[in-house]
């Protein structure tokens, strides 16, 4: 990896990485995030079990993950 990453790739990225973790208990979004190394691909999880489950990256783009529990609507 290393290297900035710019928009575009973070979006492929995510694409590809969402089609993957689309049937996957736990996982409850996925997204695009800035950080000091440009876009990271962000997942968002309902509790700390499911980040096993999601790649360390995706076609050389960095993926974080964060808790943050069960979403439901308004």
């Amino acid at each position: 990896m290393g290297g900035v990453t710019d928009r575009n790739a973070a979006r492929a990225a995510k694409r590809t990485l969402a089609a993957r973790l689309r049937a996957e208990p736990g996982v409850v979004g996925v997204g695009l995030a800035r950080r000091d190394t440009g876009y990271v691909v962000k997942v968002d999880l309902v509790d700390e079990g499911a980040a096993s489950r999601v790649p360390a990256d995706v076609d050389g783009v960095r993926v974080v993950t964060e808790v943050i529990g069960v979403v439901r609507p308004l």
